[in-house]
């Protein structure tokens, strides 16, 4: 039996990999009510059910989460991306039917759903768990150490001997790195959920053993969740009421745009829903000169209307990946949710974004002295990485014969599980 399981826990997806020694590594299964999968979207669904007791919830993960939400509208609280807030000092819980959770324990609980799913699967005697996490956490101000504690205190609890933490581009180098045929220095770009890292490594054959030398690493708490709240931010957030205004005494004020920034984060929108600013919000609408848009915002964010944001969002960044415009189209809106999206206009809203990727990009390479010609391979994995305007900023500086892809979900998982077994994991931790 395989001695460490690699831990991708993910933004918007969570991947889990056995070693199998020798070198091979096996996806693990998790079976729900939706079906088998290697691949679990980072969600949760709880739901008070009779026939469980009056203090029992129904919890669900992944893609059962979600199937439980669509099927139990207003009855069901559901959280995604909860990653997002590990390094958050301001993120001090959520309340889930008056009980309140801290993210060790929305973490602790999602894991365990898994175990459950994936059943005599589960790796009882695994003796490592090798864990990634990315180079820089997302949020405005995040607070690594924080981070790594809640980490912690979730493993610790699933009872897991050895913990380790590896960045989530090295563990996607060691995975590309099987498929190397000479010497080469590597560039990883790993584009999540909400981190863009990147890693410099440098591998060569000794003996016939693959052999690695980190040379650098680099990352920015940016990435597709970013894109899609520029799009909702450009898109929707005029519709619900941006830019207009209210009256206060004998002024007339702005809407305060920090809603709109609450809002453009759908994956945040249930935590959004029970906290002050919304109350806050609904209590304008009686001054509003505008009051029918925070009344449709108000009535968005009260029916839960955060994933069918998701769908519509992800429908038509994946589109414009393709062609050069797309349609959106978010039902709840009505007409006015229905717009043709071209994609320069697309790149022109993440233009800033773009260039504080290219920024940390600059970075590892002026920090190792390492000139573009250096590189040998760049090797690019998340689904971000399929963005034209973000590909194009290797093809220009690296060439297209450099770059590489594939395996954009579950590279980072088996290049864990790799890194586990190996005799040098302590070269490797982060």
């Amino acid at each position: 039996m395989a001695r460490a399981l690699g831990l991708d826990f993910g933004t918007t997806n969570t991947v889990m990999a056995l070693a199998a020694g020798q070198g091979a590594t096996d996806s693990m299964a998790f079976t729900s009510s939706a079906g088998t999968t290697d691949t679990m979207r980072t969600a949760l669904s709880f739901m008070k059910d009779p026939l469980m007791g009056a203090q029992a919830l129904k919890v669900e993960a992944g893609q059962a989460a979600i199937r439980q939400f669509i099927d139990n509208p207003g009855d069901c609280r559901f959280l995604q991306s909860i990653k997002t807030f590990a390094a958050s000092a301001l993120f001090q819980g959520t309340l889930i039917y008056a009980r309140r959770h801290q993210f060790e324990d929305l973490m602790e609980i999602f894991l365990r759903r898994l175990s459950t799913y994936a059943g005599d699967g589960w790796p009882t005697d695994a003796t490592r768990i090798v864990v990634g996490r990315p180079v820089h956490f997302a949020g405005a101000s995040p607070n690594e150490t924080l981070a790594l504690e809640r980490y912690n205190a979730a493993l610790t609890r699933l009872g897991f001997p050895e913990i380790h933490y590896v960045y989530e581009p090295v563990a996607a180098a060691h995975y590309f790195a099987q498929t190397l045929t000479r010497d080469a220095t590597v560039l990883v770009a790993d584009f999540g959920g909400g981190t863009t890292d990147y890693s410099l490594i440098r591998f060569e054959r000794q003996a016939g053993r693959l052999t690695a030398t980190p040379v650098g690493h680099s990352g920015v708490g940016i990435a597709g969740d970013q894109f899609d709240a520029r799009m909702i931010d450009h898109l929707v957030a005029p519709e619900i009421g941006k830019g207009s205004q209210f009256k206060s005494f004998d002024k007339v004020l702005d809407v305060p745009s920090n809603y709109y920034t609450s809002f453009s984060r759908w994956n945040q929108l249930s935590i959004f829903k029970g906290s002050k600013e919304f109350a806050d919000l609904k209590s304008l609408i009686r001054s509003s000169l505008e009051p029918e848009k925070l009344e449709t915002f108000v009535d968005l964010v009260e029916h839960d209307e955060g994933y069918p944001l998701y769908q519509a969002v992800s429908a038509t960044k994946m589109a414009l990946s393709h062609a050069e415009e797309a349609e959106f189209d978010f039902a709840p809106l009505g007409r006015a949710g229905r717009k043709t999206v071209r994609r320069d206009a697309f790149e022109g809203w993440i233009a800033d974004d773009l260039a504080r990727m290219e920024g940390a990009l600059d970075e590892v390479l002026a920090s190792t002295n390492t000139e573009a010609s250096a590189i040998d391979k760049v090797f690019l994995t998340g689904g971000t990485s399929f963005v034209p305007a973000v590909r194009s900023i290797f093809t220009r500086r690296f060439g297209d014969e450099k770059i590489e892809s594939g395996g954009e979900l579950l590279s980072i998982a088996h290049g864990l599980a790799l890194i586990g077994e190996s005799d040098d994991l302590e070269q490797w931790a982060a």
